[in-house]
């Protein structure tokens, strides 16, 4: 029963998509992860993103490094084949992909471009559709949980977040379709709405060093979140504790969701 509470994921198969570098929200999960016991693909997306994941996953032991683009189904389909082929099975899926193009992240959102929208929404969005599909037959069985990483401005107007407010919008509601959809092969899936921190992803959103400082100064804990914070979240919603938390966004943002102006 220590060995238990020592290492809850002792035996469970992870696959953690978007880390970037070591600051990724997704690296803190995946550090969670691995203390608890969990074995461990990574995947990455070009050479230059691969010389930064390498490294990291090496450090965790990874059974897995893989590369993969997300908006092209081949890639996917291989990434599912080589999981299927190395552990047979997966319990957890942490979906940490996001992308919009610059122009669409400044000035008026009514600006966005038609082909911008299909990016962001493609690749923010229905890429977890798409890997909660290739998942789903390989955690039947197995009480799998899958986990996104989204942002407030999914529910109130961000400046500067634009169309990734939309795309975070789009995701959340995902997340409930996807729960509802694989529930019966007892998968939860859920969402983690995460205050600001300083990642490469956040480094792409205007005056976002202005978002930090607003954060520490309006929210009822005066504080900014950290990476750890979302790892500890994750590994609690992948754990038992949480076995009946489905369909959810979680909010760990010091409790900046509850304020008004």
């Amino acid at each position: 029963m220590h060995n238990l509470v020592l290492k809850p994921f002792e035996g469970k198969k992870a696959l953690i998509l978007g880390v970037a570098n070591e600051r990724s929200l997704a690296w803190s999960i995946a550090q969670h992860l691995y203390q608890g016991g969990a074995r461990l693909a990574f995947t990455y997306q070009g050479e230059a993103l691969e010389r930064r994941v390498r490294p990291l996953a090496e450090s965790v032991q990874a059974d897995i490094i893989y590369p993969c683009n997300v908006s092209e189904d081949s890639h996917l389909d291989s990434l599912f084949a080589e999981i299927k082929n190395q552990w047979g099975g997966m319990d957890i899926l942490i979906h940490s992909v996001a992308f919009a193009n610059k122009e669409d992240l400044e000035g008026r959102f009514v600006h966005t471009s038609r082909e911008g929208f299909r990016i962001a929404m493609d690749i923010s969005a229905f890429s977890l559709i798409a890997t909660a599909r290739r998942a789903e037959p390989l955690m039947e069985g197995r009480e799998g949980s899958i986990i996104t990483l989204s942002y407030y401005g999914a529910q109130k107007v961000v400046p500067n977040y634009n169309i990734m407010g939309v795309a975070k919008a789009a995701l959340e509601a995902s997340v409930r379709y996807l729960a509802y959809d694989l529930g019966p092969k007892k998968i939860r899936v859920n969402a983690i709405s995460a205050g600001p921190v300083k990642t490469l992803a956040a480094a792409g959103i205007k005056n976002f060093k202005s978002m930090l400082a607003a954060s520490e100064e309006k929210t009822p804990l005066h504080e900014n979140i950290s990476a750890d914070d979302v790892g500890s979240l994750s590994a609690f919603l992948c754990s038992s504790y949480a076995k009946h938390i489905t369909g959810s966004t979680l909010y760990v943002d010091s409790g900046a969701h509850i304020m008004g102006v």
